[in-house]
């Protein structure tokens, strides 16, 4: 970061940094010293934590002659200071200095953490500790020890015996229908139309007790070929719950490729039997491929018997089988989902899990599989901790966080064990772009997709309940811009890891 050859702009001119809630200006003085005007800042206490390179700033109260240390150091230590002074005062400026100085040297790449050098003072976050005890009152009153125990039951398995009765009174109305020589109907919900979806803040997007359906005859040309295609899947699923085999849906698909002509139609298909039936995927015997990862401060014993401990800088595959892990045992202060593998992968090099431990991470790669967002759940019901999500600032990443909060229309009828109501949104918010002043060389233009997709995000029912989220994605549309996650690395390669998210986790930067 600071190297020996001499500046060509020579010393920093006399600049005069303001702080936030009406602190003492913090002066940086271009002097052939290279000096700080440290009054009212009682040095003294902070001095064996300031160095620079190693070398301490101070001793005995006084600052040590910054002579030789360049420009780049220099800006390190007066956010190391600030960094410092946080701890006392409890402001918000810390990163604020940090970005008035990036401005005024832009060429200038410095590095500001918080103070990693013991464990974490979770005392200072009085912010998370104030959600987390409203989340767990919260959770007190609207569940209870009844209601938990009748999501607990609703999260396992039907028996066997009762999903082979329900595929038998199937065939027994397809076949009484064929006695009194009538063309077979299959009657099926409407899942992806939203007329049959309504939205509860406890729960998210579930589907409506009455709702349109859609029929599928067995007379007709267009809709024959999918009704056996129904029932060929359906005889499968019967045969597998018959034998206790289990199988993917990929699994499925390859039971006769050219019939099923693509995987699409396998998926939907399951998907209608497993809401016409009201039995879980799992219970009708169907896998779901796990994709997400998880690491932190997490152990579990799995269905097996096998015992799991997510390491801090590890990264452990999501289970196939969530609803069979057992003894979850963890101390972590919060739950961190992270829209994508990469930043997933850069959070554990930066070591941010040790660093704020404990906690625990969590992706699903993009669009979360099934098992991602049953883990979720699981860990929410188990633990009752704030859950905060990472996201893109695009619309495609903020409709994977809705996702993960309140479902999607497809899935609605799963609602009850898929969503986390109670999941905030950290980042990267749309009023970060100014807020940080983000170069508007970094952000990305919203394609036309993108607007549609904004649009149709603005007219859900969750976002007229959330008046803070409307006002971030009218930011959006107002500026036509969007930004990834790694836009934060315009500032710093550790920017992510050493100054958002802790600065966002201390002082409540969620929404």
């Amino acid at each position: 970061m600071g190297g020996s050859k001499q500046s060509s702009r020579g010393t920093l001119q006399k600049t005069t940094v303001r702080r936030l809630h009406a602190e003492p200006p913090l002066r940086l003085q271009g002097t052939s010293g290279l000096s700080l005007s440290l009054r009212q800042y009682k040095l003294c206490r902070w001095s064996p934590r300031l160095k620079i390179d190693g070398k301490p700033l101070a001793r005995n109260g006084c600052l040590v002659s910054a002579g030789g240390f360049q420009e780049r150091p220099l800006v390190r230590a007066v956010v190391a200071l600030a960094a410092e002074r946080e701890e006392t005062a409890g402001t918000r400026g810390c990163s604020r200095i940090a970005l008035i100085l990036y401005k005024r040297e832009p060429s200038l790449r410095f590095s500001y953490s918080m103070s990693f050098l013991r464990e974490t003072d979770w005392s200072a976050f009085t912010s998370l500790h104030q959600l987390q005890a409203s989340l767990r009152e919260a959770a007190r009153k609207t569940l209870g020890n009844k209601a938990a125990s009748l999501i607990s039951l609703h999260g396992s398995e039907i028996p066997s015996s009762e999903v082979l009765r329900a595929i038998e009174n199937v065939t027994e109305e397809i076949i009484t229908s064929l006695s009194r020589n009538e063309a077979p109907v299959l009657f099926l919900n409407n899942r992806s139309d939203w007329e049959n979806i309504q939205f509860r803040d406890s729960v998210g997007l579930q589907m409506a007790s009455h709702c349109t359906m859609r029929k599928i005859r067995s007379d007709c040309p267009k809709s024959a070929p999918k009704f056996a295609l129904f029932f060929k899947i359906l005889s499968i699923i019967y045969k597998m719950v018959q034998t206790n085999i289990y199988a993917t849906k990929r699994d499925v698909f390859y039971t006769d490729v050219q019939y099923f002509g693509n995987q699409r139609v396998v998926d939907n298909i399951i998907n209608d039997i497993s809401c016409m039936l009201k039995i879980s995927r799992r219970s009708l015997h169907i896998l779901s491929t796990s994709k997400g990862c998880i690491a932190g401060n997490l152990s579990y014993v799995e269905e097996d018997g096998s015992k799991v401990n997510c390491a801090c800088n590890t990264m452990t595959a999501v289970p196939s089988n969530v609803e069979g892990m057992k003894n979850l045992i963890t101390d972590a202060k919060f739950i961190l989902i992270v829209e994508k593998d990469a930043t997933f992968q850069r959070l554990l090099d930066d070591n941010f899990c040790s660093k704020l431990s404990p906690c625990i991470m969590i992706t699903g790669k993009g669009v979360p599989d099934l098992n991602t967002r049953l883990l979720v759940k699981k860990l929410w019901d188990s633990c009752h901790v704030p859950v905060f999500a990472l996201m893109d600032a695009d619309p495609h990443g903020i409709e994977i966080m809705c996702i993960y909060k309140y479902g999607s229309a497809s899935m609605s009828f799963e609602a009850h064990h898929l969503t986390v109501p109670a999941i905030r949104w950290l980042g990267v918010l749309p009023s970060d772009f100014d807020r940080l002043n983000i170069p508007k060389s970094a952000l990305i233009p919203l394609s036309k997709r993108d607007q549609s997709k904004l649009s149709s995000l603005q007219m859900r029912p969750y976002i007229s309940y959330h008046p803070t989220w409307k006002k971030e994605l009218d930011i959006m549309a107002e500026s036509k811009m969007k930004a990834e996650i790694q836009v934060l690395t315009s500032f710093t390669s550790d920017y992510l890891s050493k100054v958002y998210l802790p600065n966002k986790l201390q002082f409540g930067g969620w929404i």
